[in-house]
């Protein structure tokens, strides 16, 4: 473009019409913005860019408001000059910043890529989770490319929770958050009713700089560090959980009333008559799914009906807004912070027994195979026969109680349909080579003012996998419905391992004289196949946990790419739209088909669904995040006096600063430091996921068994330190390796 005087920007603004239908006034967009400067070939002044396009005064004030918000997403940098240019032409980085607990951190660019390491004294600028623009300065001694903050973009933190101290007369506050690595300021009048020791949460007055710490005031006092329930409290403030309901949520979840109205029952399906059930754990209280089973000739006729929670949840509501913002229900071992008011996730939304219900069904024929070879979804009305629990329905199907089946004789016949049909779909789950690895998950069992009493190992039956089956089998039905009728939504997607993760992989399973078949791209079953061949093997859980780690985290998507570790080429969630806000979704595209609409009158672009993606994997990730924050509290609560106790232990992670010890039997975790193994120096394998002792030859691998003593705990940094007992440190003890159990998926 030359420089030169223009009659009209409109004529050369390729955009001019969706800006003029937008805002009603034609504003220079976006990019033809990004094309000026870029062909210009330098910085850029408001009063520049107004002359080149000769803007009258509403103009050059709409350009200002634009030039600040594209500054603000990172498309933009003002120099001293007041001059803008294109990140990208500045030789800048755009991303979010990632602290870490030791000082440093790393900035996550935008556009993908290697991350930018950040110095602790760049890190004094900013906090965990904040967007920023920086440059690259040169590569650290580790081959890193390393970074200079030139702005901060976006601030991520307004709140910290942590213990309140005071120092000399100074107050501040230690974040409980480990990745915000500086103290909060607290001036004098700033700090309450607070008292040294206590657990707070502080209100940011002040973000920090090069030259200052952040200033905060507390803005509530959240209680005693060692009181009930305070770990709950902690994670839920922490990682920002939304807990209070607004006003309006709350009226519009009452306008519902407590019972189905029958007006709202004509036009669907009636399967008030059908026995569907309900099977879920002794201690759930909200029932999302109902199943029905019958076998017809050589196929099997299932029905999982979901309770039909997009025809209560309305788009654009209040309710709509709060669900989405929580994006899933929160289950933390005592209690749960649900994504929908009681009176919904409990009342109406739940498939109580013996009460009608709105739900939506997916009816599925499947074959000998266990093939979905037809399936449809409608609007229906039910009403739930029973609500049972997995170990009755175990107890019924698989241990064929006689008491429980002549207690249930009107469900037995549909259960035991349900147990031929599931062992049908176990066969063809493992036909096309869906994976199951054997991992362990606990729950906490509470004594006395809420304390642990015991950690137990949860055991799965029949009834768990029965169900499992049947939900999968309707998320893939799902996913179909959504590619057969073109319509945009989100799929939740597992890709494969990843060019780097696989030839980590390969060069361990190398080292024990194995293989990963299917070259560069391997495919599920051949992980299936490598599970099958190690099955026996003493070291199985030390291989597992190297392939399991190999693997991304699923995430939802409106791009199908497929679930990895089920091996299916689409899968949705539906099931569980209660406590799951993209399976809500989900439902809202079936409807829309059901309805008579077409994909192109849906109201959510593919823009709109990328965000919604995003945005619920990472609600789903701080759920996950704070369960386990809470979990681990607990864990180190409950170690507080067994210090100086002996344990048998597995190895679980080897790092080289240490070994990561989980207890047999105990189910806590805890660090041996690698200053612990005395007598020798220690030379740290990523390869081979081990230590081992440059003199003696000792090696410690992942998978490995060993006696442990409690040396300290640590409630403020949940962490736990062990040292390794002496006298079983010999080989004979490594070769005994304990085998984690099966997992659901």
């Amino acid at each position: 473009m030359k420089n030169k005087k223009r009659s009209s920007w409109q004529q050369i603004d390729p955009f001019a019409t969706r800006e003029q239908e937008k805002y009603g006034r034609t504003v220079p967009s976006r990019e033809l913005i990004l094309q000026t400067l870029e062909e210009r070939g330098m910085p850029l002044t408001l009063g520049e860019l107004s002359a080149e396009w000769q803007l009258d005064e509403w103009e050059v004030a709409a350009l200002s408001r634009r030039l600040r918000a594209m500054e603000r997403d990172g498309q933009l940098i003002r120099n001293r000059r007041e001059g803008y240019g294109p990140v990208t032409k500045m030789n800048l980085v755009t991303g979010r910043v990632i602290g870490h607990p030791e000082g440093h951190g790393f900035l996550i660019p935008d556009e993908g890529g290697d991350s930018l390491f950040f110095s602790p004294r760049q890190m004094r600028k900013l906090l965990h989770g904040d967007r920023a623009v920086a440059r690259v300065i040169g590569v650290d001694y580790r081959g890193r490319r390393e970074g200079a903050v030139v702005e901060v973009l976006e601030r991520n933190t307004e709140t910290v929770v942590g213990r309140f101290c005071e120092e000399r007369g100074v107050y501040f506050v230690i974040p409980d958050n480990k990745r915000i690595n500086q103290d909060i300021i607290v001036p004098a009048e700033g700090r309450g009713a607070a008292q040294a020791g206590q657990i707070v949460i502080a209100e940011l007055i002040e973000q920090p700089s090069a030259q200052n710490r952040p200033l905060g005031r507390i803005k509530e006092v959240l209680g005693d560090h060692m009181a009930p329930g305070m770990e709950i409290r902690i994670a839920i403030a922490s990682h920002g959980i939304p807990v209070e309901w607004p006003e309006a949520v709350i009226e519009e979840a009452r306008q519902y009333g407590e019972t189905v109205p029958e007006s709202a029952s004509q036009g669907r399906w009636d399967l008030r008559n059908t026995p569907l059930v309900t099977i879920d754990g002794v201690t759930a209280r909200d029932f999302d799914d109902a199943v029905y089973c019958e076998r017809r000739g050589n196929n099997w006729r299932l029905l999982v009906a979901i309770a039909d929670v997009s025809w209560y949840v309305q788009l654009g509501t209040a309710l709509d807004r709060e669900a989405r913002k929580r994006g899933n229900s929160v289950y933390f071992p005592d209690r749960a912070i649900p994504m929908l008011p009681e009176t919904l996730s409990n009342g109406l939304c739940s498939l109580n027994p013996q009460v009608d219900r709105l739900c939506m069904v997916c009816e599925m024929t499947i074959n000998a195979e266990g093939r979905i070879i037809r399936s449809r979804f409608a609007e229906g009305v039910m009403r739930s026969q029973a609500r049972l629990t997995y170990d009755t329905v175990a107890a019924i199907v698989a241990e064929r109680s006689p008491q429980l089946r002549a207690e249930y004789a009107e469900q037995v016949p549909h259960l035991d349909r349900l147990l031929e049909l599931y062992q049908v779909l176990r066969v063809s789950r493992e036909q096309r080579g869906a994976m199951d690895f054997d991992t362990q998950e606990t729950e906490i069992e509470y004594g006395a003012d809420r304390k642990i009493e015991r950690i137990l190992p949860t055991q799965r039956n029949d009834a768990h996998r029965l169900i499992e089956e049947c939900m999968i089998a309707a998320n893939v039905a799902a996913a179909r419905f959504l590619q057969r009728h073109k319509m945009p939504g989100l799929y939740r997607i597992h890709e494969g391992p990843t060019e780097d993760r696989l030839n980590k992989l390969r060069a361990f399973l190398g080292e024990l004289g194995l293989g990963l078949g299917g070259g560069d791209k391997p495919a599920p079953r051949d992980y299936t196949r490598l599970l099958e061949q190690v099955h026996e093997r003493p070291d199985v859980h030390l291989i597992q946990t190297v392939m399991l780690r190999s693997l991304a985290q699923a995430v939802y998507s409106p791009g199908n790419l497929g679930h990895f570790g089920l091996a299916l080429e689409a899968y949705a969630h539906f099931t569980s739209p209660i406590r799951r806000y993209p399976d809500l979704q989900v439902h809202r595209a079936i409807r829309h088909v059901l309805q008579g609409g077409k994909a192109a009158d849906f109201p959510f672009t593919h823009a709109d669904l990328v965000g919604l993606g995003e945005h619920c994997s990472m609600t789903e990730r701080r759920a996950d995040e704070a369960v386990r924050d809470a979990v681990e509290w607990l864990k180190c609560e409950y170690m507080l006096d067994k210090v100086g106790q002996v344990f048998d232990g597995i190895i679980t992670a080897v790092t080289g600063f240490g070994l990561f010890v989980e207890l047999r039997g105990v189910y806590v975790e805890g660090l041996v430091h690698v200053t612990a193994l005395r007598n020798d120096f220690y030379r740290f394998d990523p390869i081979g996921h081990r230590l081992q002792g440059e003199r003696s030859g000792q090696i410690y691998r992942l998978g490995d068994a060993l006696r442990v003593q409690v040396a300290r705990v640590d409630l403020d940094e949940r962490k736990i330190d062990f040292e390794p007992v002496e006298s079983q440190r010999g080989e004979s003890t490594r070769r005994n390796r304990y085998p984690l159990r099966r997992r659901k998926e």
